[in-house]
C-alpha cells in the first residue's frame, strides 16, 4: 500500500540519514512532507492534514535494522 513511499526512503536513505539522522521522516507521494523528533509527534501532526494510510513514517537511521523486524514464534509446524 505504501510501497512507493518506502521505496523512496530506500532510494534516498543515505541523504535522509545525513540530514535527519534520528528524526522521523514523513513521506507521501515520493516526497518528504515532514520531519519530527518523535514517532508520535510525526503521527499526530500528519493525520491532521493527511488521510491515514497515505503516508509513511520512517526513522532516518543507517542500515536496515530500523525497517526490518523479526518475529519469533514458539509454534511448531509439522
Amino acid at each position: 500500500m505504501l510501497e512507493k513511499e518506502f521505496q523512496y526512503y530506500l532510494d534516498h536513505q543515505p541523504e535522509l540519514v545525513e540530514k535527519y539522522q534520528g528524526k522521523f521522516v514523513v513521506i507521501q507521494d515520493e516526497k518528504v512532507i515532514g520531519i519530527y523528533d518523535s514517532e508520535i509527534e510525526a503521527y499526530t501532526k500528519s493525520i491532521k492534514e493527511n488521510e491515514l494510510g497515505t503516508f509513511l513514517i520512517q526513522e532516518a537511521q543507517p542500515g536496515d535494522k530500523n525497517y526490518t523486524q523479526r518475529f519469533h514464534s514458539r509454534v511448531i509446524f509439522s
